[in-house]
C-alpha cells in the first residue's frame, strides 16, 4: 500500500504526528544514499538494523530553498529501496527514511541531500554508455571473427597433414614393388642368351 501526498511542510507533520506514535523500539534507517541519479530520477537505498520488525517505509521528499514535501510510505514489504520520479533537473533534494512497524515508524534516518544533473549531463552519460556497449559488441563480433578464421585454418592445415601422410603411405607401399622390377630387369641385361640357344661369346 503506497500513499503519495504533496502539500505544505506544517501540514504534513500534524497529520503525521496525529495518526502515528513513533515506536520507541525501532532504529531509524541507516547508510541512506542515492544509487542511479539522473536529471529526473534516483533511486534512493538504506539499510534498517531492526530487520525482523520491519514491515514498510516511508520517505519524505523536500526540493530544497522550496516549501512543499512529497510523502510516500509502502507498508507490507521488504524493501530497501525506493524510486523518486518525477524530479527536476539540477535541483538540490532532500530526503528522510523511516522505518515502519506494527506499532508505528521508527525515527527519521539521517537527512540526505543530493543534486540532479542537467539534462546535457545526462544525454551526455548516456551516449557515452552506448558507444561503450557498441564497441563491446564490435570487439566481441571481431573476436568471433578471428575464432573462425583460426578454426577453419587449423582445419585445412590438418587436412593437408592427412593427405600428405596418405600420398606418403602410398609411395612407401609401392616401394618393393619398383625394387622387385629393376632388379628382374637387371639380371636380364646381365646375362643375354642367344638366339641358337647358346650363350654369346666374344670372338679373339
Amino acid at each position: 500500500m503506497r500513499g503519495f501526498f504533496m502539500t505544505t511542510p506544517l501540514l504534513v507533520l500534524s497529520c503525521f504526528g496525529a495518526s502515528w506514535v513513533v515506536a520507541d523500539s525501532l532504529v531509524a534507517p541507516v547508510n541512506v544514499s542515492i544509487k542511479d541519479l539522473k536529471s529526473n530520477y534516483a533511486l534512493l537505498t538504506w539499510d534498517t538494523p531492526d530487520r525482523e520488525s520491519v514491515i514498510g517505509f516511508a520517505i519524505t521528499q523536500q526540493k530544497k530553498d522550496v516549501h512543499m514535501l512529497r510523502f510516500i510510505q509502502e507498508v507490507n514489504t521488504t524493501m530497501r529501496s525506493c524510486a523518486l520520479w518525477d524530479l527536476e533537473a539540477d535541483s538540490d533534494y532532500i530526503v528522510h527514511v523511516q522505518s515502519i512497524s506494527v506499532s508505528g515508524p521508527s525515527p527519521v534516518s539521517e537527512p540526505l541531500q543530493f543534486r540532479t544533473p542537467r539534462e546535457a549531463e545526462t544525454q551526455a552519460s548516456k551516449s557515452k554508455e552506448e558507444v561503450t556497449m557498441e564497441e563491446v559488441e564490435q570487439n566481441a563480433q571481431l573476436r568471433a571473427g578471428e575464432f573462425i578464421i583460426i578454426v577453419v585454418v587449423l582445419v585445412m592445415w590438418a587436412g593437408v597433414i592427412a593427405l600428405f601422410c596418405r600420398q606418403y603411405d602410398i609411395i612407401k607401399d609401392n616401394e618393393p614393388n619398383n625394387n622387385k622390377d629393376k632388379a628382374k630387369n637387371s639380371s636380364e641385361c646381365s646375362t643375354p642368351e642367344h638366339p641358337s640357344g647358346g650363350l654369346l661369346r666374344s670372338k679373339v
